[in-house]
């Protein structure tokens, strides 16, 4: 309810309709009042599915954070490079609907660009925790004898990853990497990629397969 302080052409306060008359340090002040907020529209399963496929490719590109953003940072023009990874995974590797959501790991892309790959690269797991890894020489006039190997592993039952961006140049043609024990006993999924040794340029990543432990 207003109150008039001075007779009926004294300032106002309080409420009147869909306003609210206040007076602080002489000064009059009239403001719209709160109104209560609408109930909330039921949400359809068509939106709770695509909710549902958010979060879970957001939870699968968790541990690969470290990678995919030098993966993608040649690609994030005003956008994030995991924001770029995520549209990239959520509509290529991320299959079915909700709630039968899974995951085609052949499809997952850790990186893309344009510089050239390793050249035949194949990989041999020759001890319990430890990844060989070799390639031929490429002669692609793209290719600089500085570029950086990446290599990443993930455990889909661990749900965590290991790696390694620039532990091997493209002119070593291999490299044996020691991984996480945490790693040990459980299937690998194994991505490969080249970067840039200042980090503008990157190949497009190769699903390298399933490793199963020794």
């Amino acid at each position: 309810m207003a109150k008039m302080k001075k007779g009926i052409f004294g300032p106002l306060s309080g409420k009147i309709g869909p306003l609210i008359v206040s007076r602080w340090k002489g000064i009059n002040y009239v403001k719209e009042a709160a109104q209560k907020p609408a109930e909330p529209l039921p949400r359809s399963t068509a939106q709770i599915a695509n909710e549902q496929k958010m979060k879970f490719t957001n939870d699968l590109l968790q541990p690969f954070h470290p990678y995919v953003n030098i993966g993608f940072e040649n690609m994030a023009v005003d956008k994030t490079a995991l924001s770029v990874a995520y549209s990239f995974n959520f509509h290529k590797a991320v299959m079915g609907e909700y709630p039968n959501l899974s995951v085609d790991y052949s499809k997952m892309v850790i990186s893309c660009g344009l510089l050239p790959q390793l050249n035949q690269p194949a990989l041999k797991l020759i001890a319990p925790d430890v990844l060989q890894l070799t390639w031929q020489q490429n002669t692609n006039s793209n290719a600089a004898f500085d570029d950086q190997v990446m290599l990443v592993l993930y455990s889909p039952e661990l749900k965590i990853t290991d790696g390694f961006t620039g532990g091997a140049k493209r002119t070593a043609r291999q490299c044996l990497f020691k991984f996480d024990p945490e790693l040990v006993g459980t299937p690998l999924e194994v991505y490969l990629s080249v970067t840039s040794m200042n980090r503008k340029k990157v190949a497009d990543s190769i699903y390298m397969g399933r490793v199963e432990p020794l």
